[in-house]
């Protein structure tokens, strides 16, 4: 099929795009954008089941995080574990600012308030800067995760970045990424074991209670649910 990488071209194979399953949406990203696509990982369970998927086709495709200086020691050590797993090198994306300078500039502990400034500045603006020089970028975003994410496409333009962006694993039920996550036997995060189904800064983010949402813990406080990426 002869796709139109165009928003008007994407948006009317919303449906052909819906029947394609994740390794066929990743091996289709590869195909047409190859190391000019990226994939974000955060080292949470949709994403790295996204670098064991995506591995499997191209090692080569860039993978990248987002280094925030603030990410749980749990959350560095699965970066290593998944690095010698897998025999690949993520890519560090770090803010303009050290913490110290953010602190000089905007006072100390903006996370604590304003965090929808500290993730503009540590993440929202060093993505931005990183994908100039991609086509396209690869999300382990789900419907189920939040009302803010019902309706994402599996591919979508992403008018903010100015790229495609596909979301491969957009239908997936949280029970099907544990699913794969076992089957394949892909290292984790440990700290979804101890009650943490969405893992961000370890200072903007706390367990989840029984009957609370997947993101319930992420920014605890605050009239917030997202970080900035996945919103226009």
């Amino acid at each position: 099929m002869q796709i139109e990488w165009t928003p008007e071209g994407i948006s009317k194979l919303a449906d052909w795009w819906e029947e394609k399953t994740p390794q066929e949406l990743l091996a289709l990203a590869v195909e047409r954008f190859g190391t000019k696509v990226a994939l974000a990982c955060s080292f949470g369970a949709e994403d790295v089941v996204l670098v064991d998927m995506l591995v499997k086709i191209n090692p080569e495709v860039p993978i990248f995080y987002l280094d925030t200086d603030k990410h749980f020691r749990e959350t560095y050590e699965t970066r290593d574990r998944m690095a010698a797993r897998y025999g690949i090198s993520f890519v560090q994306v770090k803010p303009a600012l050290t913490l110290e300078e953010q602190a000089a500039r905007y006072g100390d502990r903006l996370w604590e308030r304003d965090p929808n400034l500290c993730c503009n500045l540590r993440k929202v603006e060093p993505l931005k800067a990183f994908l100039r020089d991609f086509d396209a970028w690869i999300t382990g975003i789900r419907r189920e995760q939040a009302p803010t994410r019902a309706n994402a496409r599996k591919v979508e333009w992403d008018a903010k970045f100015g790229v495609v962006k596909f979301n491969p694993l957009a239908d997936w039920t949280f029970k099907d990424v544990w699913r794969y996550i076992h089957e394949n036997d892909v290292p984790y995060n440990p700290l979804h074991d101890r009650g943490y189904p969405s893992i961000g800064c370890e200072c903007c983010t706390r367990p989840v209670r029984p009957g609370e949402d997947f993101r319930a813990g992420r920014w605890a406080g605050f009239n917030k649910t997202e970080c900035g990426l996945h919103t226009s």
